[in-house]
């Protein structure tokens, strides 16, 4: 199958209503309206030549455990994992255990639908749809809308993935930040990387880069999380229209990071800080362009990898929970060089 042929940030086609680069309507088929963003770039093509990455049959993790956000309330709920002993009473046996978990799905490694969050001036979701609680927990009408479950029919994520280390081309360049403050990189700083590490960006990536914050905070128990978090500063991506315009005209499939939100908190518009319902990337990233976004990932392992192996691409998995109308999960993913 050949790669899809998308316009760029400026030449997409006029939604009403909307700002010039919305995406609606650019995958949808047969007149049914798209559910699956720009995953569609991830054509038999792009997941063939993505294979060719696999050449030293080495595998990466790059999940975060479930309930590493340590403290209780501050950051969604926390993971409740409840052991069962299996028993059969009459026997007076013990054969087994089982388990439960009870978890909020942003508050680890974690995908983004297109469904998470709106498009905050209209109310609207990616492809102008305007889900409600009742839609998604329903049978009969989450099928339309662009959750994670519907992943599954088109057999994940494969592709190629590559990883922007900037926390170690800051180390090698002696740029100094702290995770948990309004440090943002631009697009500059994003080529800049790839230029050093010798990545060329491909349509269909899946763009990732590593800040250290899931690091940091893996080092700290719940209070030191909550002090280091308390300001709701963490480094990222600068979020503005033109990092979300280079983001579109790079054709990436997706995008993730070992931060919070992708892009640094808070969102600054118009040189102010402004509340976290006015993120710049989320809105354009998951409700105009049906682009998901990774937060949370675990990554030290993965760079420890690219630098040993001296390259930064490889071939990325990810299957996130087959819960049906799911918002957000956990990405399962796996990267192997």
């Amino acid at each position: 199958m050949m790669a899809p042929q998308i316009p760029s940030f400026d030449d997409l086609p006029p939604v009403e209503g909307m700002p010039q680069g919305c995406a609606w309507g650019v995958f949808d088929k047969d007149g049914q309206k798209d559910i699956y963003g720009t995953l569609n770039l991830l054509t038999p093509d792009v997941v063939k030549a993505a294979a060719a990455e696999v050449q030293e049959g080495i595998s990466i993790s790059l999940n975060w455990p479930i309930g590493s956000i340590k403290m209780p309330n501050f950051f969604r709920k926390s993971l409740s994992h409840k052991v069962l002993k299996l028993e059969d009473h009459q026997a007076g046996l013990h054969y087994g255990f089982d388990d439960e978990v009870e978890f909020n799905t942003q508050a680890s490694s974690q995908w983004d639908s297109l469904c998470h969050f709106m498009h905050v001036p209209t109310g609207l979701a990616y492809n102008g749809i305007q889900p409600t609680v009742e839609e998604l927990q329903d049978p009969t009408t989450r099928q339309k809308l662009p959750t994670l479950d519907h992943w599954h029919a088109r057999g994940g994520v494969t592709g190629r993935g590559v990883l922007i280390d900037f926390k170690s081309y800051a180390e090698a360049k002696g740029i100094s930040y702290s995770p948990f403050s309004r440090f943002r990189i631009g697009i500059s700083d994003i080529e800049a990387v790839a230029a050093y590490q010798g990545i060329t960006f491909r349509q269909g990536d899946i763009l990732i880069v590593r800040f250290g914050v899931t690091e940091e905070l893996g080092r700290m128990n719940g209070d030191e999380q909550a002090a280091a978090m308390s300001s709701h500063h963490v480094c990222g991506l600068e979020g503005t229209p033109e990092m979300a315009r280079w983001l579109w005209n790079q054709h990436f499939a997706a995008v993730a990071s070992d931060n919070i939100a992708v892009e640094a908190m808070p969102p600054i518009v118009d040189g102010q800080e402004q509340p976290l319902i006015h993120l710049v990337l989320h809105q354009w990233c998951l409700s105009l362009f049906g682009l998901p976004l990774g937060e949370l990932w675990d990554l030290q392992a993965l760079a420890d990898q690219c630098e040993a192996s001296q390259r930064y691409s490889f071939f990325l998995t990810s299957s996130p929970l087959n819960v049906p109308g799911g918002v957000g999960s956990p990405p399962n993913a796996l990267a192997i060089l």
